[in-house]
């Protein structure tokens, strides 16, 4: 039997009455936006992003080429990557990464938000909306999101939506000049029942 592997491109709405939130693939023509929005934030998310261990960063690659790369490796069916749209404008970026088949069916989620859209529910919803998709369409069994400890609004994110805390994986990835512990969150298919993720909102 083959492995299902969705089709590609794919585009997710999971906003709400008020709060329009569209996933859909990054295109080259984001590149004003998300280069606005990464220089406008560079501290803000430069605390929460891998670094280099050996202290040498990777070459850089062209806007075009990474959009490209994001492409090929979701039709190669290795990520799921969205840009996050609020409002018709780039807000910032959500991936299933290192999806594996098989026996295992698993994957992990990033995500990340520009500032200026925090705290309004916007990485939840298009968590929960990315999760539901990974666990049907996409055929993955289980969604894995690991969070430093210091993340404060992102572990929000995870516990609003009722992902079980599976431990912490200590000096786990290289973040900001060291190895940092993070905390290890996931959902599988058996916990959704089959329902949106968004049901499980914890709110209040």
């Amino acid at each position: 039997m083959t492995d299902p592997r969705p089709a590609w491109p794919v585009t997710i709405e999971a906003g709400v009455p008020g709060l329009s939130i569209r996933l859909r693939p990054l295109h080259r023509s984001d590149r004003a936006a998300w280069d606005a929005i990464r220089r406008a934030d560079a501290a803000y998310l430069g605390q929460w992003e891998p670094t280099a261990p050996d202290g040498v960063a990777a070459a850089s690659m062209s806007f075009p080429r990474y959009v490209r790369k994001l492409d090929r490796d979701a039709r190669d069916g290795v990520s799921i990557p969205f840009a996050i749209e609020v409002a018709g404008q780039l807000a910032g970026q959500m991936q299933v990464f290192g999806i594996m088949r098989g026996s295992l069916r698993s994957a992990m989620a990033g995500y990340w938000v520009g500032s200026r859209f925090a705290g309004q529910g916007v990485a939840t919803r298009a968590l929960a909306a990315v999760t539901s998709y990974a666990l049907g369409p996409a055929g993955l069994h289980r969604v894995e999101v690991n969070i430093r400890p210091e993340n404060a609004a992102s572990l929000r994110v995870v516990q609003h939506l009722r992902f079980r805390e599976e431990g912490t994986r200590l000096r786990y990835l290289h973040i900001d000049g060291d190895w940092r512990d993070h905390r290890s969150f996931a959902l599988t298919v058996e916990e959704t029942g089959g329902r949106p993720v968004i049901e499980r909102w914890r709110r209040g």
